[in-house]
């Protein structure tokens, strides 16, 4: 299994979830962070901008940001935010009064309700400037690590993955509440489990796996990179790390400006997760959130067995009997084009879980379209639509229509 400490994205995004018309430059901006053109990016409608936001000047920390508007008016129109920090308003004051939306996924189980947090802490001490936070959703995410973890090998062995020994061993020797203390015989179990498994792909068990020697020689030749049947690329994860290496890329995005002796890559040992930190109970947090009337939707891609389904769903279920929520949508299926979308519940009016069908850990990987649904729908305060009639045809141009 692979460890939750290479679960975190690395890359900082803030978008702009709407659209725009014209090319003026927009007052206020920092012009030096706009991006005119990305090499191998086709023709687009919106801007982008990237670059660092300076947050500890003594130690030198920055974050990268990417930050894209969309097509129509983005004078009027919501953030979204993903893995980014206040700071960031500095360079778009503009920005400052919009609705604001949280998203993440995987450790940003942790790391996004405690954001969402702190900034309502924050707004209840400041007499000027608030942030209009208004939901948060995040992706198969971790929200408590003996639930989550249980469920994970729970999910492995429902889907055939290991053996029945295999997963009695598991409940016998392992106690997850003690986690990351384990004895050795549960170590083990983990062990057999891993040699087991290590030919899939455990954050989308139905996806071919790559082979970066292959993949690596097809890069430096210019050629597609193996797909399979399904349309998905499988070797997303290696194209991508070549791709922000690549000097122009990165000149482009105004990133590495220190010029680091090493190179870029999704998950860093540089930076370590504690793993006593990774056993905090994240359902009280989320508790006050939602007592704050922000919107929490928790969304799982059901063929991830790293965070899955079975642990956040039985999680969500728990939140809503600790806040006394009735069920305002029973269990069932949404749909978009035609076609089951995933399952979706809610409670309260402010809480939602949704799988989405076929998708991976990274839910927009494997299914772009389902999540562009699911994203639309959030970030308008709707709830999935639950038959055929009302699936339409969802674009980034009719998100805010």
């Amino acid at each position: 299994m692979a460890s939750y400490g290479a679960l975190a994205v690395t890359m900082v995004v803030v978008v702009v979830t709407v659209h725009w018309f014209g090319c003026n430059f927009a007052e206020g901006y920092p012009e030096e962070d706009l991006v005119a053109r990305l090499p191998g990016q086709p023709k687009v409608l919106f801007r982008q901008y990237a670059g660092y936001v300076d947050g500890d000047f003594e130690t030198g920390r920055s974050l990268f940001y990417y930050f894209v508007e969309a097509d129509t008016h983005p004078e009027t129109k919501p953030l979204t935010l993903w893995l980014n920090g206040v700071l960031w308003f500095s360079k778009f004051p503009e920005l400052k009064a919009r609705h604001f939306f949280l998203t993440g996924e995987s450790y940003a189980g942790h790391y996004i309700p405690q954001l969402a947090d702190a900034i309502h802490s924050y707004n209840r001490q400041s007499s000027g400037f608030k942030i209009n936070v208004k939901g948060i959703a995040i992706g198969n995410p971790l929200l408590k690590l003996d639930t989550d973890t249980s469920a994970a090998y729970e999910f492995l062995w429902s889907h055939g993955l290991i053996s029945d020994e295999h997963k009695h061993a598991i409940i016998r020797q392992c106690d997850f509440t003690s986690l990351p203390n384990i004895s050795k015989a549960c170590i083990e179990a983990l062990t057999e489990v891993s040699f087991v498994t290590k030919y899939v792909n455990v954050y989308d068990v139905l996806l071919d796996l790559c082979f970066p020697s292959i993949i690596e020689q097809e890069l430096r030749l210019k050629k597609m990179a193996t797909q399979i049947s399904m349309g998905v690329d499988v070797c997303m994860m290696h194209e991508r790390q070549f791709y922000f290496n690549l000097p122009e890329v990165q000149h482009a995005l105004h990133a590495n400006r220190t010029h680091l002796p090493y190179q870029w890559s999704m998950c860093s040992t540089l930076v370590n997760y504690s793993g006593i930190d990774g056993n905090i109970n994240m359902l009280p947090i989320l508790k006050r959130i939602i007592q704050n009337k922000t919107s929490v939707w928790i969304f799982s891609g059901d063929q991830d067995s790293v965070v899955p389904l079975l642990g956040s769903r039985t999680l969500v279920r728990e939140l809503a009997h600790d806040l006394n929520f009735s069920t305002t949508l029973p269990y069932g299926p949404w749909f978009h084009k035609d076609q089951v979308g995933g399952w979706v519940t809610e409670y309260g009016k402010l809480l939602t879980f949704a799988t989405v069908r076929g998708a991976a850990h990274m839910v927009p990987y494997a299914q772009p379209s389902r999540a562009l649904h699911l994203f639309s729908s959030f970030v308008r305060g709707r709830r999935l639509p639950n038959n055929t009639h009302e699936r339409g045809e969802i674009s980034l141009l009719d998100i805010f229509s």
